[in-house]
């Protein structure tokens, strides 16, 4: 048995894991799927002082009052700025990582200035004439390719972001570094304008484990029981690892 904590993209909330939450479940695992402060159900609490940090906070608080450990650490899109800061706060109880068609930041990055010029221009423009400066509206699920059966209910479903959670630059010290079973899943149906092939790049640079699946960006919509079969791959992958180590 694994334990697995899947982190949501922007805009989105612990509902788009829920499929593949049941998957994992139905196998056994411990599986939490948590909303990040200000979106989705948790949007009553959405105010211009939540950023990238609130958002790390929010996970690492998980791991620490839920007494988590040798986790299978997942983040998609927005997430993977998440699960980075995460694990180089809280490394000893990784197992490993997953980047999910994810930004991957270098410490004193952030995930605007990873975008292209055109891209950044219509996300501040978005803040400023329907975010009062500070909100930030979803992108269409159209846009992302997201299946078509999904559409409309990915797009009931988001909710707007604060602007600071993709402005803060984010604070790495060094402890991701501790982690070695790291891979990052590319989806293939999202690639027009997609900002995520040179972290597809740079992950296989780094020398982790690189896949590609094709889809549109909500892999986990459109390919629950493929992405299922991935992440229990990454737990797999580690702890033979894990093992190997020991007995050597």
């Amino acid at each position: 048995m694994s334990t697995f904590v899947l982190v949501h993209g922007a805009w989105h909330g612990s509902w788009c894991w829920k499929r593949v939450r049941s998957s994992l479940q139905a196998k056994g695992h411990n599986v939490f799927t948590p909303t990040l402060t200000g979106v989705a159900e948790r949007s009553h609490l959405l105010t211009r002082d939540v950023t990238l940090e609130t958002h790390i906070l929010d996970i690492v608080n998980l791991i620490r009052w839920e007494e988590l450990s040798d986790i299978v650490l997942c983040g998609h899109s927005y997430g993977g700025c998440v699960i980075s800061g995460v694990a180089d706060r809280v490394p000893d109880c990784i197992r490993s990582l997953v980047y999910l068609d994810a930004f991957v930041l270098e410490d004193g990055e952030n995930l605007l200035q990873q975008l292209p010029e055109d891209q950044q221009k219509q996300l501040q423009e978005g803040t400023t004439t329907l975010g009062e400066g500070w909100k930030v509206p979803p992108i269409p699920a159209e846009v992302f390719n997201v299946n078509a059966n999904d559409n409309d209910w990915v797009n009931r479903q988001c909710t707007v972001q604060p602007i600071e959670t993709f402005q803060q630059c984010i604070k790495l010290g060094g402890g991701i570094k501790n982690i070695k079973n790291v891979s990052y899943i590319l989806a293939t149906g999202f690639l027009e304008g997609s900002p995520f092939p040179p972290f597809y790049e740079k992950a296989k640079a780094k020398g982790w484990k690189t896949t590609t699946i094709g889809c549109g960006h909500d892999v986990m919509l459109d390919r629950p029981e493929e992405l299922t079969g991935l992440l229990l791959d990454s737990a797999a992958m580690s702890q033979i690892a894990r093992s190997g180590s020991r007995d050597a």
